[in-house]
């Protein structure tokens, strides 16, 4: 089992910034990838960005968080931050994070189904 707590969420204005955190507990050895989410309402939940724990490898989203939202991880505190900087109204959402374990095969995993556990979310509210 991989427990994972999120932090960071909050209210901001369109262009701020805010850090996520998510810190990983648990058989976190097991980890191959974790991952960020965002669920905005009425709307199914989609991938922002992952980064391979081992060796810190990122895979972003398409177009909608490219240049603005930065996926990092820090091994000796077992936790993954995304960075969002250039915040626009659209970005508002529950964010999650989400772990991958005990897998061997491409690091292109961007689909909710592939990820294990996942974390209870946090609320970002971008206000115009």
């Amino acid at each position: 089992q991989v427990q994972l707590v999120e932090s960071g969420g909050g209210l901001v204005q369109a262009g701020g910034s805010l850090r996520l955190s998510c810190a990983a507990s648990g058989r976190t050895f097991s980890m191959y990838a974790m991952g960020w989410f965002r669920q905005a309402p009425g709307k199914e939940r989609e991938f922002v960005a992952a980064i391979k724990w081992t060796t810190g490898s990122t895979l972003n989203s398409a177009d909608s968080v490219k240049g603005r939202f930065t996926i990092s991880r820090d091994l000796a505190k077992n936790t993954v931050y995304l960075q969002m900087n250039s915040l626009k109204p659209e970005d508002t959402a529950v964010y999650y994070c989400a772990a991958k374990t005990y897998y061997s095969g491409t690091f292109y995993i961007t689909s909710v189904g592939e990820y294990d556990y996942w974390g209870q979310g946090t609320q970002v509210t971008v206000s115009s």
